[in-house]
């Protein structure tokens, strides 16, 4: 295969690659990190990248004006590098870490009616063992299971092999005085027989760690609880690892089916929780060893790649998922930085689009014990309601968020520094203020300047109720652009990167649309 050299400006990276590539490819084999927050469509236009000389075909330019091409730009996931390239990587949208996560934990318990006895299957007994002899040679896992049998009313006990490796040298090493971490049984088989999950030298019942993961589209969710009490100890949070290979489910689901997309995306959210936990446990003292149990809820997508279970059935007709209902798995066959032989469980979903996420809101609003009509709203990246009582529940999902978070707008970005985050426009002038995240000069709309400013434009007259923009005002802002009438929002001259940060009609169009959907 013939193969080409690529090489990246302004850091002087170079990589060779297979002729036919993508630039997103290159871009991943010389360790670069770009981010294609569509997934990889094109639809976009957010990976674009100036190709400063070399032999390259672009496959679309959807998202790139006229001016854009000739100065030689090119969307790096769709266009192929077909000979020796030089490319220069524009400045990336970062994801800046601007989440609140708690220092300490609020004085809180989950759920509010907890008892351990009853709802934690998950127990620390320590126990003290009578010493083998010549005239006692029992071996030391029948040993162990007598006095939990003696001592605390534990009957029979598995192992996985990794524990049964060290048991010897534990026992020993403890003079026979150890903490049993049992695992009393699953959600999935509560009859089953009790797991001994871990062995800690001397007494060690003064606290029991397990971890509540929240997966969401844009953001993950750490809680460290103390499963003696049911205390939240701390709470840590950050944007899943995931969102720069795409915004939104869809576009996940469509780049994990891409070469090795599925596992890619599979790494990056663990590698979100795992800096999370430890994280967490930092604050009281503690290592992410320590955790002994984790349950996790998240929409069927994402528990689908936090699980490494290919979610593409899911987007196709007749929708349907590899699983709603996840069997317990062990922390180390995910590469969760957790106990390696901690259970970890995912809440059962619901369906393809109602998954997990709804279910623990559901349960843990307690609108399934109720007699009056609740309605429950999820309003995020995928957007989700449940209505219903203790009688009968009723769900349905839509893709709400990724318009709101830059998605399919023209100008659009998350949340970070240079977001234009809100906007007035004067009615006589129609002449816009804006106000910009970091007060730097802006880069683009985020979701809450996208909602401030259409409605602004609706007000004062330049659009319509059915968003379509006013020709006849006789401002300069209102004009037509490559893609139909726009609005420019402010002048290149004002910008970080010198182009004009436009509203066009397509992007009122996308913007009506996700309100509908929720609506």
């Amino acid at each position: 295969m013939t193969s080409c050299r690529v090489v990246f400006q302004p850091l002087h990276t170079e990589v060779t690659v297979p002729v036919g590539s993508l630039i997103v490819e290159a871009t991943q084999a010389a360790g670069l990190d770009l981010h294609v927050p569509c997934g990889g469509q094109g639809r976009c236009g957010r990976c674009a990248v100036l190709v400063d000389n070399g032999n390259v075909r672009r496959r679309s330019s959807l998202r790139l004006s006229a001016v854009d091409l000739a100065r030689g730009y090119a969307l790096a996931c769709q266009t192929v590098i077909e000979g020796d390239t030089e490319i220069t990587l524009l400045p990336q949208e970062k994801v800046e870490r601007r989440l609140t996560t708690d220092r300490t934990a609020p004085d809180n318990q989950a759920p509010l009616h907890y008892d351990p006895a009853v709802d934690q299957p998950l127990i620390a007994r320590f126990v003290t063992l009578a010493p083998p002899s010549l005239a006692d040679q029992t071996d030391d896992w029948s040993r162990l299971q007598t006095a939990l049998r003696r001592e605390h009313s534990i009957g029979p006990l598995t192992a996985d092999l990794s524990v049964l490796r060290t048991l010897g040298e534990m026992l020993r090493g403890a003079d026979w005085q150890v903490t049993a971490i049992i695992e009393l049984n699953t959600w999935q088989q509560p009859e089953g027989p009790a797991r001994l999950v871990d062995l800690l030298p001397g007494e060690r019942t003064e606290r029991l760690l397990g971890a509540a993961l929240d997966i969401g589209t844009t953001s993950n969710v750490v809680y460290l609880v103390d499963l003696l009490n049911g205390r939240v100890l701390a709470r840590a949070v950050d944007y899943n690892g995931q969102i720069t290979r795409g915004e939104d489910v869809i576009s996940r689901i469509i780049y994990a089916g891409k070469n090795n997309g599925l596992a890619e995306l599979q790494k990056l959210v663990v590698e979100t929780f795992n800096r999370l936990l430890a994280q967490a446990t930092k604050r009281v003292r503690a290592a992410p060893s320590d955790i002994y149990k984790a349950t996790v809820a998240g929409n069927s997508t994402m528990i689908h790649l936090f699980l490494g279970l290919p979610p593409n059935s899911s987007r196709l007709s007749p929708f349907i998922t590899t699983v709603n209902q996840p069997p317990p798995v062990r922390a180390g066959e995910l590469g969760l930085a957790i106990h390696p032989g901690a259970t970890v469980d995912c809440l059962p979903g619901v369906a393809s689009y109602v998954g997990s996420d709804i279910s623990a809101g559901v349960v843990s609003s307690t609108m399934d014990t109720t007699d009056d009509l609740t309605l429950f709203l999820d309003v995020g990246t995928n957007g989700e309601t449940a209505l219903g009582t203790a009688d009968w529940l009723l769900s349905c999902a839509c893709s709400a968020g990724p318009a709101f978070e830059g998605a399919g707008v023209d100008h659009g970005m998350r949340a970070t520094a240079g977001a234009i985050e809100e906007v007035w426009i004067n009615s006589d002038t129609h002449e816009p203020t804006c106000r910009v995240i970091g007060n730097e000069p802006p880069a683009g709309l985020c979701g809450s300047g996208l909602i401030a400013l259409l409605a602004e434009l609706f007000i004062t007259g330049v659009i319509d109720r059915s968003g379509n923009l006013n020709r006849k005002l006789g401002s300069p802002r209102v004009r037509e652009g490559d893609h139909g009438a726009e609005y420019v929002v402010a002048w290149a001259a004002e910008t970080a990167h010198g182009r004009d940060i436009v509203l066009t009609k397509v992007d009122i169009d996308n913007l009506l649309r996700a309100k509908a959907a929720i609506y």
